[in-house]
């Protein structure tokens, strides 16, 4: 492996870019990218199928239960700045083999727990890995691709994620038939080490600047107490576990948090969100697709439910009729990451947001036919495809300089995860209001039409045509 020798200055730079000769090293290198995020990515599908028995495990209700999900959600997004910053001081290659070793460990733990809370413990190591993969994945993308090739190659990694939910019930189902919970962790390990071992040898390695400005610990503190604060106030996860109604507390906290950390990062010589960032329309824009493309991806958490209120589908095969959905959104993923630098970003996400916006109003109108419930989940898994595939990645990697691509990428994924969280909060509130039942899913999903049209609206703001 060639040792790239950069010299000493005040931010890193970046590997050069690989040649389209250098085939081979180019399929390495995607090889580890894809395998990293699918891990990662596989963890947060399996573990549906688990929760009824590692509720029978460990004794616990389905209140106790649901803190999994939220330990891992709350890590993972609270991890992602602060592994993107660590990669910029210490290199992509150093702490996306870190994120991989201590997604591993965590795995170990998960599988060796003998309590509840130390399952807790390893989920959450879990989350504070798979938090850096991603971004930390997009960053080496675009340090060593030429840009022409990086819609592409997002798209691919974009459908990485359509790829795990697919298979991923349908190999934790397979490993309870056969075997006990432990398996679906432990599988991680001997994956996590074969990861390992090819990144090793073949992502770039860049010497790095011995002389470094002070790390960004009070912007890291903020920003982490501001997302914790968003994460457990949406979810009321507090609430859940004590019976204190404290989540406005925590959503005022949140607030609160934003002006605080721009005064911390005003002042910070290497900030972990550069406030620079938000200085171009294109950035702030994307931002706010992003919080948009999450709740879009989150809406499909509602569709098993629809399928059982419409049809009387039993609950536990109600997963199966995502499996078109799933194949859909993989493939719009891989294909408009290939058009992307044909059609340009903005005619991506208004196709994304409008594709998505139909589906919703499908379902919101018409669910209780099962040809149209098909073709709605079809719309809806092509949509979220082509919103959380690679175009939004690729605009922000055309608009920051190659020192902040780890933060931008950073927030790429924070503001996916806030609409996740927002969708689940909102939904199944309005369903909730509007009498629960089919009713109650198809007044929320018909509320979701106006989210994907207020998105359309701030997609016109993108550029028609990619930067150079």
């Amino acid at each position: 492996m060639t040792v790239i020798a950069v010299p000493p200055a005040s931010s890193p730079s970046p590997p050069p870019t690989l040649s389209p000769e250098d085939a081979a090293a180019r399929q390495r290198l995607l090889t580890v990218l894809f395998a990293g995020v699918f891990m990662a990515a596989l963890d947060a599908a399996v573990i549906a199928p688990a929760i009824p028995a590692l509720r029978t495990a460990f004794g616990v209700d389905n209140r106790q239960v649901g803190v999994v999900t939220i330990v891992f959600s709350l890590c993972s997004m609270t991890s992602t700045a602060l592994m993107a910053a660590l990669s910029d001081r210490f290199g992509r290659r150093t702490i996306y083999l870190m994120d991989i070793a201590g997604f591993a460990i965590g795995s170990l733990i998960i599988a060796q727990s003998s309590t509840f809370d130390v399952l807790l413990l390893g989920r959450a190591i879990q989350g504070l890995s798979a938090g850096g993969i991603t971004p930390t994945a997009s960053s080496v993308v675009g340090d060593t691709f030429p840009p022409e090739q990086r819609g592409k190659i997002l798209g691919l990694i974009g459908a990485t994620f359509g790829m795990a939910f697919l298979f991923g019930p349908i190999l934790a189902s397979a490993i309870l038939v056969v075997a006990s919970w432990h398996w679906i962790f432990l599988i991680n390990l001997p994956f996590a080490a074969i990861v390992f071992a090819m990144g090793y040898r073949s992502l770039p390695r860049v010497s790095r600047p011995d002389a470094w400005p002070p790390f960004d610990y009070a912007g890291i503190t903020v920003l982490a107490i501001m997302l914790a604060s968003l994460t457990l106030g949406i979810n009321r996860a507090v609430d859940t576990l004590t019976g204190l109604t404290v989540w406005p507390a925590l959503l005022v906290t949140a607030v609160l948090a934003i002006p605080s950390l721009m005064w911390v990062e005003r002042r910070a010589a290497l900030p972990i969100v550069p406030l620079t960032l938000f200085g171009t329309q294109q950035l702030r824009t994307t931002w706010v697709l992003c919080t948009g493309a999450g709740f879009g991806m989150g809406s499909v958490i509602f569709i098993s439910s629809v399928a059982v209120a419409a049809f009387q589908t039993p609950a536990s095969k109600a997963g199966l009729m995502l499996l078109p959905l799933v194949l859909c959104s993989s493939v719009a993923s891989a294909l408009f990451g290939r058009l992307q630098n044909t059609l340009g970003p903005r005619a991506v996400m208004l196709w994304g947001f409008g594709t998505l916006g139909i589906g919703s109003l499908l379902v919101g109108l018409l669910a209780h036919h099962y040809w149209a419930f098909m073709v709605a989940t079809l719309f809806i898994g092509a949509g979220v495809g082509i919103v959380v595939g690679g175009t939004l990645r690729t605009v922000v990697l055309d608009e920051v300089s190659a020192q902040q691509r780890s933060a931008a990428q950073a927030l790429v994924n924070i503001g996916i995860a806030i609409g996740n969280l927002m969708v689940v909060a909102v939904l199944s509130a309005l369903a909730d209001a509007a009498g629960g039942g089919l009713v109650g899913l198809q007044t929320a999903y018909l509320t979701a039409v106006g989210v994907m049209v207020t998105m359309m609206v701030f997609s016109v703001r993108l550029r028609a045509r990619r930067t150079a």
